[in-house]
């Protein structure tokens, strides 16, 4: 049920290896670091434009990537190819991002997936989480990795409960999700494939794919007096 192919299309993913013996989707965050380290050949094959910094020797950006000015690369990191991390972009510790990927203005990424065509292009928090594949995360969408409490993440599916052991945990979001603007995830969130979350909403536990989460709203329009001239 929360296997890696339960969410993600992993076939064309060049760093595929990064889930191997992973039984619980969650587990591949664990893994980042360690991976990254094995595979990382620091090499700039893409542009990094004047005004954007990058840690020197700690991270990899492929053939036709773009770093705009203004974006900050700390590493270690791995950009596949045809990414563009845009001005105002903040990439921390262990990201992995895999081909036509788009960190936005302001969008902070740590310790995070993003698979092929994933994007966080306006405002985005990305920590210790996952992105599948073409998944896009409207303006302002924040995906919370850790609980005011400060316990470990707990995932509940009915009557069953799942303890991650982790204390940080984002969110798992499958192939093809959106996320409408200013949208939260909260600790621990798991969206399945070809979901929809609207604008505003805030949602947490397991979202089964293809599922549409929807806010409601009560709007009051009401007249107001004239004004003294």
């Amino acid at each position: 049920m929360f296997r890696p192919e339960d969410f993600f299309d992993l076939s064309d993913f060049e760093h595929a290896g990064v889930f191997e013996g992973v039984q619980y989707v969650w587990q591949v965050l664990a893994k980042i670091e360690g991976y990254i380290k094995k595979t990382l050949l620091a090499s700039v094959l893409g542009k990094v434009m004047p005004g954007a910094y990058t840690t020197p020797g700690k991270v990899f950006i492929g053939e036709g990537s773009l770093v705009e000015p203004g974006a900050c690369i700390l590493g270690p990191a791995i950009i596949g190819r045809n990414c563009h991390i845009r001005n105002g972009a903040y990439l921390r510790e262990n990201c992995l991002l895999g081909d036509d990927v788009v960190a936005g203005h302001a969008s902070e990424l740590k310790n995070a997936i993003l698979l092929n065509g994933a994007k966080a292009p306006h405002f985005n928090y990305v920590g210790d989480s996952v992105l599948g594949v073409g998944v896009n995360l409207g303006a302002g969408t924040k995906l919370s990795n850790v609980k005011v409490t400060g316990d470990t993440i707990t995932i509940r599916v009915g009557d069953k409960s799942y303890d991650t052991g982790l204390k940080k945990l984002g969110a798992i979001i499958g192939d093809g999700v959106e996320t409408g603007c200013n949208a939260t995830l909260n600790p621990g969130t798991l969206v399945g494939k070809g979901s929809i979350i609207y604008a505003n909403a805030s949602v947490r536990g397991y979202i089964p794919a293809h599922s549409i989460v929807k806010l409601r709203q009560s709007l009051e329009l009401v007249q107001m007096p004239k004004r003294k001239e």
